[in-house]
């Protein structure tokens, strides 16, 4: 079935992840570095649009910021459009922290689908690109539109 495929496959990836940036020195979970990648391509982007673009619950997403913000990777200031909003700014030591992780979570995702070669591998995420386009809706937390899949 589909749904169990895809949850065993969330699984094993998130397991790879967590692994090989271990391994690397690093302490970030798949979501944390999604988040910071997109502040790190949105600088002073809102919380909830941060949500938006890499498809996550709003309300659970302030954890990931505050777990980010205690690391010292992100800092939240006020925003100069709207006093009630909060912007997200990626910190120097969340720059080197992206750039140095990024070998680990390439390897991870070379790890994910080593049973595959690369024509199968580009089919699945093709593939899987597809239906999570058609189901978007259906999800408890949306892509919004002009993001993309991390």
């Amino acid at each position: 079935m589909p749904g169990h495929l895809a949850r065993r496959f969330q699984q094993i990836a998130v397991a790879v992840f967590l692994a090989e940036v271990e391994a690397a020195g690093f302490d970030l979970t798949p979501v944390q570095y999604a988040a910071l990648a997109a502040i790190a391509a949105n600088p002073s982007i809102d919380q909830i649009t941060l949500a938006g673009l890499i498809a996550y619950d709003r309300t659970t997403i302030t954890g990931v910021i505050d777990r980010l913000a205690q690391k010292g990777l992100v800092v939240r200031q006020a925003s100069a459009r709207d006093r009630r909003s909060r912007e997200l700014l990626i910190t120097a030591e969340g720059r080197r922290t992206l750039d140095a992780i990024t070998p680990a979570v390439e390897a991870a995702q070379r790890l994910m689908v080593r049973g595959l070669s690369d024509a199968e591998a580009r089919e699945l995420v093709r593939l899987m690109q597809k239906a999570i386009a058609a189901g978007n809706e259906l999800s408890r937390a949306p892509l919004r539109e002009g993001a993309s899949e991390r």
